[in-house]
Formats: structure tokens, sequence, C-alpha cells
């Protein structure tokens, strides 16, 4: 493999696609919940955009396990946006597994990326209309 073989991806934009069973019950979920419009459709896909970054919730036949982070908001205050998404309906997991326990709502996770500049993490979950786990994150510098 050549250094050029090897930084293909590297240059390459990430887009999350997340499945779901009832695209117009995601479609109000992501509107109603959490704020956001497609800003492009297709006939079975919707396509989000937030800072910059795109995701798409398509119609899919199968159903996400929903045991792992499927995408990630980070944010600036997580507690203020956490408040928010309650205020609209969201409900948080609860997590309580060795190294990492939500309270009211948020976790603190130590050293999660230094890469990042950051010496820690505060994160919360939750589930959309689909099953689908998502997160929001605070990075603490």
């Amino acid at each position: 493999m050549t250094s050029q073989d090897q930084d293909v991806l590297s240059r390459a934009r990430v887009a999350t696609r997340l499945p779901a069973r009832d695209l117009d019950r995601a479609r109000r979920f992501y509107a109603e919940k959490l704020g956001l419009y497609p800003v492009d459709e297709r006939p079975g896909g919707l396509l989000y955009r937030c800072a910059g970054a795109d995701f798409v919730v398509f119609r899919s036949t199968g159903a996400s396990p929903g045991t792992f982070t499927q995408m990630a908001f980070e944010v600036d205050d997580i507690e203020g946006a956490v408040t928010e998404l309650r205020r609209r309906g969201v409900e948080f997991q609860d997590v309580d597994v060795p190294g990492l326990r939500t309270r009211d709502g948020i976790a603190e996770i130590e050293g999660n990326y230094p890469s990042k500049g950051a010496r820690a993490e505060r994160g919360a979950w939750f589930r959309d209309s689909e099953g689908n786990l998502l997160g929001i994150g605070q990075l603490i510098l």
C-alpha cells in the first residue's frame, strides 16, 4: 500500500446514515423534538445539515439495535441542550455501567479524545423515533 492509497479516505467527508422504518414519523421527531428540518430529500431519504456536516435518515425495513451511539452532536452547553430537548419531550437514557454513570442525564467522561484539546467530555444519550441511539457531547477543555 502506498501513502497515496492510505490517505484516500482521510480527505473524504464523513456522513452518517440512520435507518427509519417510518420516514414520516422520523421527520416529525427531528422537526418537533430536535428542531431539525431536511435541507433536501429524495424518495426514501431525508438529508439534514448541521454546521456543515450532513446526515441522512433513510427508509429501511431493518431496525437499529440502538445498543451503541450511532451519531452525536457536539455542543458548547450540554446542560442547556439537555434542558431544551427535555422541554420538547426528548427522553434521555440513564447509564450505569463500570466507568460511566449519568447524573440527571449527563455523564462525565474522563480523558476522552485529548487530541481535540480536551481533558474530558460530558455526554448524554437519547433515542430517536426509530430507536437510533444519538448522543450529545461537550468537550471539557
